[in-house]
């Protein structure tokens, strides 16, 4: 039987664009150096907002304000089973987000995502995250 983790990603959206992470290198092929949206582990006793607060905080040194948050989605990698809800967040505040535990963050234009090598949850919810933020444009709500 294989552990669950529930996790949470922030997709953080400014001026269009969407912030990416990319993984560091590991020994696991199928998360060395993919992208995924940053984020982490909730704590016993946490809401998912506030552990993507927490998780920003720690790996980008930056403050971010949850604007909703998508249906959770379910992936079986080797070793575990991955839980995953994705936070659609802005930044707040002047603190540019920093690489503090990625090999590398940039913002990606929405219509980019699909250019990436991502880690595989994150593959199942960046459509999810785009379909979502196409509907706010098309609303003119984003």
């Amino acid at each position: 039987m294989k552990r669950t983790i529930k996790v949470v990603g922030a997709a953080i959206v400014d001026s269009g664009k969407i912030l990416v992470a990319q993984r560091p290198m590991s020994d696991k092929a199928y998360k060395s150096l993919k992208w995924e949206f940053p984020g982490g582990k909730i704590e016993y006793g946490e809401t998912e907002e506030a552990a993507i607060r927490r998780e920003i905080r720690e790996e980008l040194d930056c403050e971010i304000e949850v604007d909703i948050l998508l249906p959770e989605i379910e992936y079986e990698y080797p070793d575990f089973i991955l839980r995953m809800i994705i936070c659609i967040c802005h930044l707040v505040g002047a603190t540019a987000p920093k690489c503090l535990e990625h090999n590398a963050v940039c913002w990606i234009p929405l219509d980019r995502l699909s250019d990436l090598d991502w880690a595989a949850a994150d593959a199942q919810s960046y459509p999810i995250v785009a379909d979502y933020l196409n509907l706010l444009l098309s609303a003119k709500l984003f």
